[in-house]
């Protein structure tokens, strides 16, 4: 592995860089960043549905209620809200007595919080204004075969929501992986942290964020990719024959 990278890599050339010990750092760095972001757009894209019907409700209070949610976590850097949410996890009285006592002592909470309510946000307008870009042919036909609102969503608005959100819907999993590398602000161990790591070690800051940044890099192509498949399968109806 140390003589394919020195090969493939001239710049990464420092051997003393890539030590078995700080290969485990980088895996383990890799399988944090994956894990956190796979959770927090699972968790986020839950959210989000629910909450895009609702900011399309004609229910003022409900429409209203959700854009100021969408509005905050989208109007202020993801940074601020990390260090809010873990801070106020750890200071704030009685948060301990309350139950909450493994989101002190383990920070992947606060961030998978902060990274869920984050991209909830954003997805939830993208969903949003896909679900505005529904023709109104397709809606007044769901009504002439009897639909309730409920089943008209269901069978007809959300999956072709879906489809229109899809491309955009791809930067936002692309932005989520970058905006990660803020998780080691608040002691994790991810891609981000596991440089630093090399870096205080061996002093040595380039090849390891470098070699951390091609990483990142090839995660952003292969989801570039998995969403131009989906685009492909799920809009093919759209091509001329």
């Amino acid at each position: 592995m140390e003589q394919w990278l020195a090969h493939t890599l001239p710049f990464l050339s420092n051997n003393d860089i890539f030590t078995p010990d700080t290969l485990a750092q980088y895996w383990g760095g890799l399988v944090v960043t994956v894990q956190l972001v796979f959770l927090s757009l699972l968790m986020g894209i839950v959210l989000a549905v629910p909450l895009a019907v609702g900011r399309a409700s004609r229910q003022a209070w409900i429409s209203r209620s959700i854009w100021f949610y969408t509005y905050v976590f989208r109007g202020t850097p993801l940074l601020i809200q990390l260090y809010v949410i873990y801070y106020a996890f750890t200071y704030v009285p009685g948060v301990r007595e309350a139950g909450f006592g493994a989101f002190i002592d383990n920070a992947t909470y606060p961030a998978l919080l902060s990274f869920t309510l984050n991209t909830a946000a954003y997805t939830t307008e993208i969903f949003y204004g896909a679900i505005r870009a529904t023709p109104s042919g397709e809606l007044e036909a769901a009504r002439a075969y009897g639909m309730s609102t409920f089943t008209a969503y269901r069978r007809v608005v959300l999956p072709s929501a879906f489809r229109r959100a899809l491309p955009a819907y791809g930067n936002e999993v692309i932005f989520m992986l970058h905006a990660s590398a803020i998780a080691s602000a608040v002691t994790l161990t991810d891609l981000t942290g596991a440089a630093y790591y090399v870096y205080s070690r061996f002093y040595s800051p380039f090849p390891a964020f470098i070699f951390v940044a091609c990483v990142y890099m090839v995660l952003s192509f292969a989801i570039q990719g998995t969403f131009r498949l989906l685009e492909k399968r799920m809009l093919r109806h759209l091509k001329p024959a």
